[in-house]
């Protein structure tokens, strides 16, 4: 993707121009998040039921977007960013464990099937592709007994696919708006890394993909919380459970310590009663096995975390349609747009773009960057987010083509 943080000259008509857009930059005199005492960040792992129901949603919307696109060249009006996961019962036990209910999931939203004489599966597409989400990701699953998936996606209302069918630029489908913040704190990047460590690196087999990190800076201290559901079958008994915490708390203070030179503790199943065996012991590594549900736009927010010292948008990013949707699009630009502009020496950047239902997307009605650092950053900041803006309609090319994740 453009890196506009290296380029020095600044148009002379950058100031006019970028009026259109709305673009307005404060300086704040408040601390940055990284410099105040406390700071928390919580993320959900990709077999959290939250993130199961947004990685199903967003790849409902990819597949139906590469269907359309191989169909009739253009990506068609869907928003399928309502899913529910509603949790199964399981009876885990070490050595072994059964799923005595499965998992149900519902796959809902909105999708057009029709165009001209031409009809699309719309249910079939979705299912399949959440079957095949669900294999690829979570290996201890058996997608055809352990959970039953189904779908009542419907069709748009015949205005929305109007909006969305208009030529040039594309217009909002909704009013709403998006944030985004960088650069990404040291307790932030390390909940992330902690996350995707145990979700993608860590070659423990019992250590299941439902994985939530709760991250605490006190200072100079970092305490990273794991809630961490263990496979059942790679177990032998409660002894070989607690080594393989100890093993998973050991690993990740090894790989912590390359990340940072901070002092960091790590605690893993703090829930976790040894004295009754009372244990997180799970037969596929999900809690949804156990009656844990889950929704599309609970969990992370669109840069993969949860910062209640951060402002967000509560928009539920996936599964939204990425040409005309400003829920999803504002809220992955506004990121680009903050790592831009941090890349070309802001402190810390807020972003905070909002449009309305009907309008040009590329013009939103509020294009808000909050800086903080030297004033001499403000020409560059305005070009950045300008430039975003006038090529927002390259999010709909980072996301069919997997190249940004959305929660």
């Amino acid at each position: 993707m453009h890196n506009l943080a290296a380029k020095v000259n600044i148009n002379p008509f950058l100031q006019v121009f970028t009026h259109m857009r709305n673009i307005t930059i404060d300086f704040l005199s408040t601390l940055p998040v990284e410099k105040q005492q406390i700071e928390l960040v919580e993320r959900k792992g990709i077999g959290h039921p939250d993130s199961i129901c947004d990685g199903l949603a967003e790849t409902v919307s990819r597949t139906l977007s590469r269907e359309y696109m191989k169909r009739f060249d253009m990506i068609l009006h869907h928003n399928t960013d309502q899913c529910e996961l509603i949790g199964g019962r399981a009876s885990p036990t070490y050595k072994g464990g059964k799923i005595v209910k499965p998992q149900y999931v519902l796959l809902g939203g909105r999708a057009t099937a029709h165009i001209g004489k031409e009809t699309l599966s719309i249910g079939e597409i979705a299912v399949n592709a959440a079957k095949k989400y669900l294999s690829e990701n979570f290996k201890e699953l058996n997608v055809s007994s352990d959970v039953i998936l189904d779908q009542k996606i419907g069709e748009g209302s015949a205005d929305l696919q109007s909006v969305f069918m208009r030529k040039g630029i594309p217009k909002s489908n909704d009013t709403s708006f998006g944030v985004g913040y960088a650069p990404l704190s040291t307790i932030e990047r390390l909940t992330l890394e902690a996350s995707n460590y145990m979700n993608y690196k860590c070659k423990i087999k019992a250590a299941g993909k439902d994985t939530k990190v709760m991250g605490v800076r006190k200072n100079n201290k970092i305490i990273l919380t794991l809630a961490c559901a263990m496979v059942s079958k790679y177990l032998d008994d409660l002894e070989h459970y607690k080594n393989t915490i100890n093993q998973i708390r050991s690993e990740l203070l090894d790989h912590m310590s390359k990340k940072t030179p901070m002092d960091v503790e790590i605690d893993v199943n703090t829930g976790d009663d040894y004295n009754s065996g009372d244990v997180y012991l799970t037969v596929t590594g999900l809690s949804s096995e156990q009656g844990d549900d889950g929704s599309v736009g609970r969990g992370n927010r669109a840069n993969g975390l949860i910062a209640p010292f951060r402002p967000v948008s509560l928009e539920a990013t996936a599964g939204k349609n990425p040409v005309n949707h400003v829920g999803k699009i504002y809220n992955l630009l506004a990121n680009k747009v903050a790592e831009e502009i941090a890349k070309a020496g802001a402190e810390q950047v807020y972003i905070r773009l909002m449009s309305q239902i009907g309008k040009p997307i590329d013009k939103p009605l509020v294009a808000s960057i909050q800086l903080i650092g030297d004033r001499k950053i403000e020409a560059k900041a305005r070009e950045i987010a300008d430039y975003w803006l006038e090529h927002v309609t390259e999010v709909k090319e980072w996301c069919i083509k997997d190249k940004v994740s959305v929660f």
